[in-house]
């Protein structure tokens, strides 16, 4: 359970504003479907979010965790950085 709330408050800090709230904000202000947009959104979720399950625990079983969490900071400083610039 407690795994389930820390994904919860991770995930939903993370995603507030997030490109994906974006995009599906645009889609609904063309008249889509709320509930079919709602439904279309959470199966993309889902799947991108087992296929980084999955990548996740091959990454664990070959790479310290402390590594991969410095990557992943470092990947989102650049991102934030090429997005700052308007490269990405």
């Amino acid at each position: 359970m407690k795994a389930i709330w820390i994904a919860f408050g991770t995930i939903f800090i993370a995603e507030l504003g997030d490109k994906t709230q974006l995009a599906v904000l645009a889609l609904k202000s063309k008249g889509l479907s709320g509930w079919g947009l709602f439904t279309g959104s959470m199966i993309a979720f889902a799947v991108l979010t087992g296929l980084a399950i999955i990548f996740g625990d091959l990454l664990h079983q070959h790479i310290n965790p402390v590594i991969i969490e410095k990557v992943a900071a470092v990947a989102f400083v650049v991102i934030g950085i090429l997005m700052y610039f308007g490269k990405l």
